[in-house]
């Protein structure tokens, strides 16, 4: 499970370097619009895999401070 998500992951990260290359090309604006949708397809995608396969969330602690004396 955790090998697929991985490698799940790592074609959504090729895909979103692929985009970012594409984007730094001449473009005609139709096919510009269409790389940036599919670049934010891929980097939604990818959070959404990251999400669930690592749920932890780390929170700010706002426990005041006590000195030690």
């Amino acid at each position: 499970m955790m090998e697929d998500n991985l490698a799940r992951m790592r074609t959504h990260r090729n895909a979103i370097q692929r985009h970012r290359r594409l984007l730094k090309t001449k473009l005609t604006e139709h096919d510009r619009q269409y790389v940036c949708r599919r670049l934010s397809e891929e980097e939604s995608a990818l959070e959404s895999l990251r999400a669930a396969s690592f749920p932890m969330v780390f929170t700010e602690s706002r426990r005041p401070m006590t000195s030690a004396s």
